[in-house]
């Protein structure tokens, strides 16, 4: 049943300093970016809050820069704004390959990369470009900001570290040395939640993430560390499969998802063999 929007308080700060404010003093507020997952929610009556903090006004929030040998992305970055940007292209091509990805082109004009952070989705498509390439969440509040590094920002099924009174403002991503890699397996190429998604960094340090395997994106330590000294490939197979939980749900099966990871490891192993790697 759909949610009467009547019954639904939005506050539109004008500024970021004052959107952490109204958190602090005003909350519980539920953070309304892109809207491309509440406006789902709202539809099908499962949106819980009723009181909200518009962030689309809060222009600070966008834009791509280097900083250093560091690429920082406002939160409020559109998956649209990835594709696009040069920077990403050349330091991380496999986010915006992963934008590409996202819904149609309406959601990628919506959508915002600190929405997918944070909505905490184990199927976000950005996410395991973000575990792979060891990125660090830069979290604020009223009181100050604290950087989270990627791999600690989930504990669990939708849950992460930040705090009520906390925004994600911003993505940061050092330098990714390797041949970089991404596939996303779902219904149809594109507008549809993915059954697995990969990202994966061939290196004498491989990293390999997965999406739509577990409760939250997981890196797999174990059969990175395998590969890194030269296992077999099949060996590697096995760990990583050992490495994800998989889970039967309406859009496929943890035996389907369990087979497509082992493939698209082998794919990953084989095609790095020949990408060049990233500027």
């Amino acid at each position: 049943m759909a949610t009467p929007l009547a019954r639904l308080a939005l506050l539109q700060p004008r500024t970021l300093e004052e959107a952490l404010r109204q958190l602090r003093d005003e909350g519980p507020l539920v953070p309304l970016a892109g809207g491309t997952d509440l406006y789902v929610g709202f539809h099908f009556g499962t949106v819980s809050g009723r009181r909200f903090l518009d962030l689309q006004g809060l222009e600070t929030l966008r834009g791509i820069e280097r900083r250093g040998d560091t690429l920082v992305i406002g939160a409020l970055t559109t998956y649209t704004d990835l594709i696009r940007s040069p920077l990403v292209s050349r330091r991380l091509p496999i986010l915006a390959e992963a934008a590409r990805t996202v819904g149609s082109p309406q959601i990628q004009n919506r959508g915002t990369l600190g929405g997918n952070v944070a909505n905490a989705s184990p199927a976000g498509d950005t996410l395991p470009v973000l575990a792979v390439a060891e990125a660090i969440v830069v979290l604020r509040s009223a009181a100050g900001e604290r950087r989270v590094p990627f791999g600690s920002f989930y504990t669990g099924y939708r849950r992460t570290v930040a705090r009520p009174d906390e925004l994600v403002v911003a993505v940061e991503v050092p330098r990714v040395e390797g041949r970089q890699w991404f596939r996303k397996v779902g219904t149809r190429a594109a507008q549809a939640i993915s059954k697995v998604v990969m990202a994966a960094v061939r290196a004498p340090r491989p990293r390999i993430a997965l999406g739509s395997v577990a409760p939250t994106v997981v890196r797999a330590p174990r059969t990175e560390a395998l590969l890194a000294i030269g296992g077999p490939l099949a060996e590697a197979q096995a760990v990583l499969l050992d490495e994800i939980r998989p889970i039967d749900d309406l859009r496929s099966t943890a035996a389907y998802r369990r087979r497509v990871s082992a493939n698209l490891l082998a794919q990953f192993w084989a095609e790095t063999s020949r990408i060049p790697p990233a500027r």
